[in-house]
């Protein structure tokens, strides 16, 4: 699977030099041109690095990288025109992963996105190599040793049952789990055809996350397959 970065600049020839680079370096890229949109994106699409200008026609590069802080842990670069050391502190202490000054190298930019990306991922895989006690999915986050879940920092009130659906398919992230799977994994029994109870609590976890039925944020369903966690 193709990294997804997300590009988010209001200067348009900027934004196309980065996408035309990163792209060519097979990366997907999602570019915009003001905060809001995307703080958007990065709750409604799985990021895995973004490069913020600092300065936006709402809401400053500062304050985005503040918000993605908040539920995520993916890589953030800033880019700014100038560097001075004030902006620098403030945007580390906010989180910020490297920063690069305008005017720039776009093969630089490359070069460090995948530096970045490299680090983020060696941790990623240090940190799986433990049993892994929870998961924090765009903001949906569940810990098996407090069996506590949250989904923007308010505490969903699950039974054991949807705990263990829930938890399994965050285990599961990014694959394809059929019922049956889940079924045999949650309920320790044998999957029977027919077997309505996998369904029935995917839809009251739905509910419970105020997920849309028709364009479900968190649990999609794959037709005639299973269900999925991206």
């Amino acid at each position: 699977m193709n990294e997804k970065i997300l590009v988010v600049d209001d200067e348009k020839e900027i934004a196309d030099l980065l996408e035309f680079y990163l792209t060519n370096e097979g990366f997907e890229v999602y570019k915009l041109n003001n905060g809001q949109d995307a703080l958007s994106c990065i709750d409604n699409h799985p990021i895995d690095m973004a490069i913020l200008d600092i300065m936006l026609p709402d809401i400053d590069g500062f304050q985005i990288c503040q918000k993605i802080r908040e539920h995520y842990f993916f890589p953030v670069m800033m880019l700014t025109a100038k560097i001075e050391d004030l902006d620098k502190i403030m945007g580390l202490t906010l989180g910020a992963d490297d920063y690069i000054t305008k005017p720039f190298n776009p093969l630089e930019v490359v070069a460090r996105v995948k530096t970045q990306l490299r680090r983020y991922k060696k941790y990623n895989t240090m940190t799986k190599t433990k049993e892994t006690t929870e998961y924090d999915i765009r903001g949906l986050s569940i810990n098996k040793e407090t069996h506590k879940c949250y989904l923007y920092g308010q505490l969903i009130d699950l039974t054991p049952i949807e705990f263990d659906v829930l938890w399994y398919l965050c285990s599961k992230q990014g694959k394809v789990v059929s019922s049956e799977e889940l079924f045999e994994a949650v309920w320790k029994e044998k999957y029977i055809d027919n077997n309505n109870t996998v369904m029935a609590h995917i839809a009251r976890l739905r509910e419970k996350l105020n997920e849309s039925t028709k364009k479900p944020k968190f649990i999609k369903t794959v037709w005639g397959v299973g269900y999925q966690i991206e």
